[in-house]
């Protein structure tokens, strides 16, 4: 099995309607370009809220499933195509999600993720807004393999990359807004970006999966959005990349029979003594 994977990096206005035409414009665009599996940035059909405090935000939020998954649902179908698509979720009055569902072929909905790990700061003020998922880490069984969602700054954590593979996850897939203050010093940039790229790489490489992860680009408000989506395989080689602040669609032809061979040559899940790992749920650990 060897389906093409797309990776939407657009730039987003203010406008939610806008947004969600210009995503389905790019989804046709990737189908006409041969992919199968396509997948969207974070918070893809808004521009990213979260920098500030505003209860105006909040009457963008989507029931899930809803008006936006019957859209995507209908135009899966009709492109034969699965989608991975994440937006701003409301669960109930006062509850609100960042949320990744995923389509199937046949236009199928087949479920979705709460991102799990809440970021906040200066201009990442998504506590305000986002409740942490209770309902665990998701796979989803496509008709073109096995997905596995992280959102944001879930892929900075190598537990949740390990759950999501030892759950049978295929494909790693990470839509993500990441970016560095308007004006911030060159040096920081670099190493921020650097540190970014390494992390997702090795969880390609610990987990022996392929690793898709999707940026927003442009500069809203106080921040650069950097772009460079990319895919790596299951050495964590990077095999498609996107522009440097520049909309793309990134393509990769994945090969899935490849991955169960290299997890029997490199036995990661084998040779894991997990009776030794019994202290990591705790929140810190006192040396005896």
């Amino acid at each position: 099995l060897m389906p093409r994977l797309a990776l939407l990096q657009l730039q987003s206005t203010p406008d939610p309607v806008t947004n969600l035409s210009n995503t389905m414009r790019a989804i046709e665009k990737a189908a006409d370009g041969g992919a199968q599996i396509v997948c969207t940035q974070e918070l893809f059909n808004t521009n990213y809220f979260p920098q500030k405090q505003s209860s105006e935000s909040f009457q963008h939020a989507q029931l899930i499933p809803g008006e936006l998954t019957e859209k995507l649902s209908q135009l899966s179908a009709e492109l034969s195509i699965v989608i991975v698509a994440s937006t701003f979720e409301k669960r109930s009055e006062g509850l609100y999600h960042s949320t990744t569902f995923a389509i199937d072929t046949d236009g199928s909905y087949l479920g979705k993720y709460r991102k799990m790990h809440i970021p906040q700061d200066v201009t990442f003020q998504e506590k305000y807004y986002f409740t942490q998922g209770e309902d665990g880490y998701q796979v989803f069984q496509t008709k073109l393999g096995k997905l596995g969602i992280l959102l944001g700054w879930d892929s900075w954590f190598p537990e949740a990359a390990r759950i999501l593979a030892l759950m049978g996850a295929e494909i790693i897939i990470c839509p993500t807004s990441i970016g560095i203050t308007c004006g911030a010093d060159q040096d920081i940039y670099d190493q921020q970006h650097d540190a970014w790229r390494t992390m997702l790489r090795s969880h390609s490489i610990t987990n022996a999966c392929y690793l898709a992860t999707i940026n927003r680009c442009g500069i809203e408000n106080d921040i650069e959005f950097w772009g460079r989506s990319f895919i790596t395989n299951e050495f964590g080689h990077i095999i498609a990349e996107g522009k440097e602040e520049q909309e793309s669609i990134v393509y990769a032809d994945i090969n899935l029979d490849a991955i169960a061979k290299h997890r029997a040559n490199w036995p990661f899940f084998r040779d894991r003594h997990i009776t030794s790992y019994t202290d990591i749920s705790k929140r810190d650990i006192q040396p005896s």
